[in-house]
């Protein structure tokens, strides 16, 4: 635990055989189990294991600069109290022991009294301990005994003991509760892993003096066996990650959106990849999903636009805006479309290469690419990208809305305008009638047999019409191919290139959560909702046995990932998204307004933090949806509302299914029933209940 923006750095571990163990802990090796982490370090536990010794630690920050711990361990527990400019107390060589601290009260000992940003800080336990070797700059202790060690770590001047600690810890698990996105029933303990997986990847990165959240903090850095010095950012995860840290807190969701955009070249390309140690990749970018989550964020923050968080949209805007209208200057591939590239840069030998133009694809090894070629005419591949033209088409709708919503309306209407036209084109050249479906285009004109869920997001650009939208998912959804029990792996199962690794096979959350939202698009449940179900199932499996959340999923039965030679790093933030599809069967955020259905089963997702407040959705015998505790909807499993739009003067939506539905108007009106037998009903409510219900299925 850092405190920030300067002070102590705290870490805990175990005393082994050849000294303090405090380091090495990751995914993969020594951690137990991670418990809850609220966003602002207020409270925090975790368990780990080391030198034969299991160490169970809580947090709690606060009030003020204070820190609060317990550590139990069947071994001696060692801290470490580093960052610091001068240790006063204890003086003297390792050994010197600490003492009864009187003033601080009965039972506690003065470890130590440390400078650090400015201040004087005390070290107090409920133990001894013993001081050891450490690094310079650092106060390492061992206690003397095994057990549990409760601690204090706070400005000298500042009040309170380390007998508070109790206490403290329970105070602020209980506030960490009241606010904790939770999950149950079919959607288990979804919610959290999701939060897990956001919260315990946020990290302090000293040389930019700031907190980032990558993906994941062990795939990142050299030291936890990643792969780069001490942090880094990929475009498309960043983006990933935003989305799914929404879901737990909107300020924090937009911390992560903006931490990748300033890195933006004067061209508008945000990078694939910048890090401390190996600079940015200058060459190349990474998939354009940068408004499509950013907008979606910003629809599931509130109930209607005057409570949704309009700051994200003001601080993103310009950058992916750039970003998006970077594409067709920098990637014009065959006949005309969008296609993966990476451009010449000078003292980079691997840069201008059909090696570097996959990675732009964020899709590496895909058997999509194994017979194509680079084009250094065009800097791109020389095959057109369904995946690439749909996303890119999908931004184009994504960025008009924010531009509207901004106020920019002549930017909303060039982008549409640039969406239809691009749309219709990528439609015509992209749809191979042989197959019956979208296929990638080579520069000879020839569609490309390899078949990946790349294919459904033509669904998501809104490429096809009603009736080919749900042929083409139904084909594609057949088991030898992407369906199954184990749905959407990264290449078909019947293709040649199909391995079951990595990306030629396994199951990746992001262009799961890409797929998905184009068959919700159609309004296609009967195939997504089993899809869904299923990917839940993989990421609940996964958390209950390892509590994992993986950088990808197994696409055959009893493959175990939790190998590093495997690569699925085991604490992926992405790998929340299949929680987070999840989580919209009961409640959607969508343009038109909020989806709330029964799922079929009983499940339960509370404290979805909207502008307004706290949302609850429990679906039991009926499906009720609260806000703050009051019931806004209350419906019999059969019916769905859409379109769900709620401010200070009016409740809007429309009903349909089966059954019997009442709705809450604004104010302290009574619940309304409205009826959807005989088909849709479009509702309108005033804060006295006074409205109308009408037939037909609204906008």
């Amino acid at each position: 635990m850092s405190r920030l923006p300067s002070g102590p750095r705290v870490r805990f571990g175990v005393l082994g055989p050849g000294g303090p163990v405090l380091d090495g802990f990751t995914w993969r090796d020594g951690f137990e189990r991670l418990g809850p982490h609220t966003v602002d370090g207020s409270y925090a536990e975790a368990t780990v294991r080391a030198a034969g010794h299991r160490l169970r630690l809580e947090f709690a920050g606060g009030p003020g600069d204070i820190l609060y711990v317990r550590a139990e361990s069947t071994g001696r527990v060692a801290l470490s109290v580093d960052g610091l400019t001068g240790v006063v107390e204890p003086r003297g060589r390792p050994g010197a022991a600490g003492r009864p601290d009187a003033a601080a009260g009965v039972g506690d000992f003065l470890l130590g009294t440390v400078l650090a940003g400015g201040l004087r800080w005390t070290v107090t336990a409920s133990a001894a301990a013993d001081r050891v070797e450490g690094a310079p700059g650092a106060l390492v202790l061992a206690f003397r005994v095994p057990g549990t060690v409760e601690l204090r770590i706070g400005p000298a001047d500042a009040p309170g003991t380390a007998a508070r600690t109790a206490g403290v810890l329970a105070s602020h698990r209980a506030a960490a509760d009241l606010t904790r996105l939770r999950s149950g029933g079919w959607l288990g303990a979804a919610a959290d892993a999701l939060a897990t997986a956001v919260t315990w990847n946020t990290v302090h990165a000293p040389d930019l003096d700031r907190v980032l959240t990558p993906t994941s903090r062990d795939f990142v850095c050299a030291a936890r066996k990643g792969f780069y010095g001490t942090w880094a950012l990929h475009a498309w995860d960043t983006f990933f990650t935003g989305l799914v840290a929404s879901a737990v807190d909107r300020d924090y969701a937009r911390g992560i959106f903006e931490q990748i955009l300033p890195y933006a070249d004067e061209t508008g390309m945000i990078p694939n990849r910048v890090s401390d140690d190996r600079g940015r990749t200058d060459d190349r970018s990474q998939p354009p999903v940068g408004a499509l989550t950013v907008y979606q964020a910003y629809l599931a923050g509130g109930l209607s636009p005057g409570t949704r968080d309009t700051a994200l949209l003001r601080s993103t805007f310009p950058a992916l805006l750039a970003w998006h209208d970077w594409w067709p200057r920098a990637r014009r591939g065959p006949h005309g479309l969008l296609a993966w590239g990476s451009d010449p840069v000078a003292g980079d030998p691997a840069s201008a290469t059909l090696d570097r133009a996959k990675r732009e694809s964020g899709l590496d090894d895909s058997p999509m690419y194994d017979e194509a070629r680079y084009d250094p005419a065009a800097h791109t591949m020389d095959l057109a990208d369904v995946g690439l033209n749909a996303l890119h088409i999908a931004d184009a709708e994504a960025l008009a809305e924010i531009a509207g919503i901004l106020g920019e309306q002549a930017t909303a209407d060039r982008l549409r305008a640039e969406a239809a036209t691009a749309r219709a084109a990528a439609d015509r050249l992209l749809w191979d009638a042989e197959r019956g479906g979208y296929r990638n285009l080579t520069a000879a004109g020839a569609h490309d047999p390899h078949v990946s869920p790349t294919m459904l997001y033509a669904l998501l650009g809104g490429l096809p019409d009603a009736g080919r939208a749900a042929a083409t998912a139904a084909d594609l959804l057949r088991p030898e191919v992407l369906g199954g029990t184990r749905p959407l792996p990264s290449v078909a199962r019947d293709d040649p290139g199909f391995a079951a690794t990595y990306w030629r096979g396994r199951i990746w959350a992001p262009m799961a959560y890409l797929a998905v939202r184009g068959l919700r698009r159609y309004g296609l449940t009967e195939l997504s909702r089993p899809v869904v179900g299923d990917l839940l199932r993989l990421f609940l499996d996964e958390w209950r046995g390892y509590g994992h959340v993986r950088e990808n999923y197994p696409a055959v039965d009893g493959e175990n990932l939790t190998g590093f030679e495997k690569r699925s790093d085991g604490l992926m933030a992405w790998g929340g998204l299949l929680a987070y599809l999840a989580f919209g069967e009961l409640a959607d955020a969508r343009p038109d307004g909020w989806r709330f259905a029964h799922p079929g089963e009983p499940a339960e997702l509370g404290n979805l933090p909207l502008g307004e407040g706290r949302l609850d959705v429990r679906a039991a015998n009926r499906l009720t949806v609260r806000l703050e505790g009051r019931v806004l909807l209350d419906m019999a499993p059969g019916a769905v509302v859409r379109g769900y739009r709620r401010t200070a003067d009016e409740v809007t939506g429309t009903a349909e299914g089966t059954g019997d539905l009442l709705v809450t108007p604004p104010g302290d009106g009574p619940p309304v029933p409205v009826d959807v037998r005989g088909g849709p009903r479009r509702f309108t409510f005033g804060p006295d209940g006074t409205g109308d219900v009408r037939e037909g299925s609204g906008t």
